[in-house]
Parts: structure tokens; sequence; C-alpha cells
């Protein structure tokens, strides 16, 4: 209940300091999906060891243990994204240390790719399952850009778009710590705006564009929708194939 009710309230207060881009992308009753994005000035090695030692970046008041040194994660399918609960300091009893899962990892690609599986904070006492994708690619100068994507669906006892924006405030408050441990450039246009920049000749986004633009009827220049950035789903279509 400390971290339900800590996840609710200090969610709300993460919504004024998002990353590059922070929404709330899809939302209905069966559930919805977050959206995150940065990019920080370190090259795709150094974001992935940054990425699975959540105990450098995570907010403590968004643990059970009120302590983010309690937190660790073992990037192999199957390993776990966990915190310890510490024994209780007590002089006049001997007591027992806990832990807690916080999600399952399902897919580590070191550097390219961490996938996800579980329910995060408040959602762990409702009967939804949640996955969480992070895909990191490479800039043309240097760095790396961040997607960071929740999705969650099924039956919960939290009104969605009520949860949807809590919780999006608590994935965007996490994305930024890891920003701030790597340090942050200047924001990026949000995704799929009208004023975002070209791919690069060759870029794993100017394939993306090509195919959605081989895929879409053709009209004339005021059908024509500006190219959206590729979402997590796009970039890694191959590997969520495979």
């Amino acid at each position: 209940m400390k971290y339900a009710l800590l996840s609710m309230s200090a969610a709300l207060l993460a919504l004024g300091a998002a990353p590059v881009s922070a929404e709330v992308i899809e939302q209905d009753e069966n559930g919805f999906v977050t959206r995150d994005v940065a990019v920080v000035n370190a090259d795709t090695k150094a974001a992935w060891l940054a990425l699975i030692s959540p105990a450098k970046y995570w907010s403590s008041a968004h643990t059970w243990s009120g302590d983010a040194a309690n937190m660790r994660m073992t990037p192999q399918a199957g390993g776990c994204f966990c915190e310890k609960i510490p024994e209780d300091p007590n002089p006049t009893r001997i007591t027992l240390e806990g832990s807690v899962e916080h999600m399952r990892v399902i897919h580590a690609f070191p550097e390219k790719a961490l996938r996800m599986s579980g329910a995060l904070g408040p959602l762990q006492s409702e009967p939804v399952s949640g996955v969480f994708t992070v895909a990191l690619s490479a800039t043309e100068t240097g760095g790396t850009r961040i997607v960071w994507e929740y999705a969650v669906g099924g039956r919960m006892r939290y009104e969605t778009g009520v949860i949807a924006k809590a919780v999006d405030g608590v994935m965007s408050q996490q994305l930024n710590g890891l920003a701030a441990l790597l340090g942050p450039v200047e924001p990026e246009p949000a995704l799929g705006g009208a004023e975002a920049e070209s791919p690069a000749e060759g870029s794993e986004e100017e394939v993306v564009d090509e195919l959605t633009d081989e895929a879409a009827p053709s009209g004339g220049a005021d059908e024509a929708a500006a190219p959206a950035k590729p979402s997590v789903a796009d970039a890694f279509e191959d590997l969520a194939d495979g």
C-alpha cells in the first residue's frame, strides 16, 4: 500500500518533468500503452550497462523498500528485475530478509533491446499483464536514442484514464533518471511531429519509412501524412516476429 500511494502521488508530480517525449499513446477499457523517448550523450554500450543497473537511476520513491540501492536486474531470459527487502534492524528480535519481483526478463539483446513482463507498482495487485520494452539505437552524433514503452492490458480496479496518466508519470520519472545518469542531449521533436527531422539515407528509420510509404494508399500531396518516427515495434519488428 505504501508503494501504491507513493506511486500515484509522485507520478502526478513527475508529469511536469517528462523526458524528450512522454505520452499515453493508446487507451481504452482494456488497457493502455505509454511511450517515453530520450536521447542521451552516451554510446549504446554505456546506455545498455546503465539500463541494466536500476539501482543507479530508479527512483527510491517507487520501491517497496524505500531505497533504490536494493534494486537489481539479471539481463537474461528468465532473469529477475527484483528488489531486496532488507531485514528489519530490530535489536530485540531476529528478522528475515524479503524480496519483490517487479518484472521478469523475456528478451535481452545487449545494446539493442530489453523486454520484460510484469505489473509494476499498484498494478501488481490487479489481474493485468504488462510488457515493458526498451529499444536502444545509435544517433548520428554518437549518442543513443532510448524508446521506452509499457503496454498494460486486463481487468483492473482503477479508472483507466487516471492510472494510465499516473503510470506514464512514473515511467517518465525513471527514464529521466536514466537520462540524467548518462547525460541528456537537446530534445528532439515529438514522435510523429510535423517538424521531425528526415532520417539519414540508408538508416534504419529510412527503411521503416519507405516500407510505411509503400503500404500507404496513393493520393495527392495533401493526403500524404508526415512519416512517423518508428515505435519500438517498428524498430525491432524482426525481433518481435522471431
